[in-house]
């Protein structure tokens, strides 16, 4: 080759290596089921950016939300964020851990700049001026919030996800059924690859629920993992944050981000000295081989689902072909005598703390501001009266209520099941997250049955990763649940992803009922 024409060669690879690395134009990306380690590869390779990839994300939302109805805000300055992150790694060649990465965010997450409702009429104007300590997390990470997930008003429902501002979500796998409540917005988000990630938060389902309503990981980490300020409380003795993925690693690696000490939540001061450096690490295919796995039959066996009842046993199976030893079964000693009286009713005074000290309006500081403006909802409206007029627990309303670390009954239905798991020798127990599968729209209040996120881990402060099990009736999802001692987070990481990776149960929506023909 002559030394002109190798010189044109060399300039026009340059330009055209340029113009695809570097190109604002539409680009043509699959975005389905895209993880983040393929978007980071896809960044390095120069095959697209995160404001072409973020453009793509939100053309996804426009197209196919009038099905779902799970998104309630755009953040109309996510490309401009998207295109500052482009130019940063493109001086620097620095992947930051959540480089470019879309999330989607429930809308009871403090977001400066964008509203933060919590579904409801009374904040349906709140723009927080600062992000929750989380998102900021996030943010310093290279996450870009693309859009604001609908949630059950206030959190109040996990039968469904219905808000005074945004109407019903509908579950992407079929839009007659429900996605399970309060983070249902994010859950049909994520299932139907509207970003890469999305953030929940879990009272007592609202993370695990639409997470196996909807085929997603969920994790609820152990209490105090995760900090909760900045965020709008149901119950905060019970509240977790936490992040709602597709798969276990990108689960994994926004737990990375999340996880840690806040001064503004004191319940985390217990996580210090207890987080890895790296979770990631613990992402072992092999991760169930020489398990002891329990079978919590006193939940798996309470009335369920013929078709449930099936994908557990074979989940059972296909984890002792990975080499899990299976103690089948589990039994925990007055396990129904410690699980009964363990809420407490506690909205009223974390609402307050709440609206004094992020909302800080004149008009807006307690729960009779709050029914004054009222709700679209009835149930919402019941529920607002009932928690202005009721704290504490329902029974016994002399036994104080407090936190997974002081409370006394809390912590006897922990010991009972470490003390269970310790004679076993357990790594962890299982169940099914739901022993039904969703329920209609129409019909959810006779429908809900099955629930068993409820029951343990909200009370005992102990941490519970749901995971795609298969499908059901009609291919609506059901997901497994796996109980962990304090901070096992490590150990459920490597067996949730092993279940994973052996199993392959994950798959998104059929998208084409969803299509938006209106253009």
């Amino acid at each position: 080759m002559s030394k002109i024409k190798f010189t044109i060669f060399t300039l026009a690879f340059i330009i055209a290596f340029t113009g695809c690395q570097h190109s604002n134009k539409k680009t043509n990306i699959n975005l389905n089921e895209l993880t983040i380690a393929q978007i980071h590869n896809a960044f390095r390779e120069g095959r697209y950016n995160s404001e072409q990839l973020v453009a793509a994300y939100l053309a996804r939302i426009k197209k196919y939300d009038k099905g779902t109805n799970a998104i309630t805000t755009i953040n109309h300055g996510a490309l401009n964020i998207a295109k500052a992150e482009d130019e940063e790694y493109k001086k620097t060649g620095k992947m930051l851990p959540l480089q470019g990465i879309p999330i989607i965010v429930k809308d009871n997450y403090n977001t400066k700049g964008m509203p933060t409702t919590g579904g409801s009429l009374a904040l349906k104007n709140f723009i927080p001026k600062t992000n929750a300590f989380v998102i900021n997390k996030l943010v310093k990470a290279g996450a870009i919030i693309i859009a604001k997930s609908n949630m059950a008003e206030w959190a109040f429902s996990a039968k469904h996800t219905y808000s005074s501002t945004h109407g019903e979500t509908h579950n992407p796998y079929n839009l007659a059924y429900v996605p399970a409540g309060s983070s249902g917005g994010t859950a049909a988000a994520i299932a139907a690859n509207f970003a890469t990630a999305g953030l929940g938060t879990d009272t007592g389902n609202s993370i695990r629920g639409p997470s196996s309503h909807c085929d997603l990981v969920g994790f609820r980490t152990t209490m105090g993992l995760i900090s909760r300020s900045g965020i709008i409380p149901l119950y905060l003795r019970n509240d977790v944050a936490g992040p709602m993925c597709r798969t276990v690693e990108d689960e994994t690696k926004m737990l990375q981000v999340m996880a840690g000490y806040d001064p503004e939540d004191p319940i985390t001061k217990h996580s210090e000295g207890k987080i890895p450096a790296n979770y990631t690490q613990f992402l072992q295919k092999n991760g169930l081989k020489g398990a002891r796995i329990g079978v919590l039959r006193a939940l798996s066996d309470d009335n369920p689902d013929p078709q449930v009842k099936a994908l557990f046993d074979k989940a059972l199976t296909d984890m002792k072909s990975m080499g899990a030893h299976i103690v089948d079964p589990v039994v925990i000693p007055d396990f129904d005598s410690l699980r009964k009286n363990q809420w407490c009713s506690e909205f009223k005074k974390d609402i307050h703390n709440y609206l004094t000290t992020y909302v800080k309006s004149d008009t807006m500081k307690t729960i009779e501001d709050i029914i004054r403006v009222g709700s679209k909802s009835k149930d919402v409206m019941n529920g607002l009266k009932y928690e202005a007029t009721h704290s504490g627990r329902a029974k016994h309303p002399e036994i104080g209520c407090k936190d997974a670390w002081h409370d006394k009954k809390r912590i006897a239905f922990r010991e009972a099941i470490r003390k269970t798991m310790d004679k076993l020798h357990l790594d962890a127990i299982v169940y099914p997250s739901w022993n039904y599968p969703p329920a209609k729209i129409d019909s959810f209040d006779v429908d809900y049955k099955g629930d068993n996120s409820q029951i343990i881990a909200p009370h005992t402060g102990q941490p519970a990763f749901t995971v795609p099990m298969g499908f059901t009736h009609g291919g609506l999802p059901a997901g497994i649940q796996f109980l962990g001692r304090m901070y096992s987070e490590p150990t459920l990481i490597k067996l949730v992803y092993a279940y994973e990776q052996g199993t392959k149960h994950r798959r998104p929506p059929s998208m084409s009922e969803l299509t938006d023909t209106s253009d």
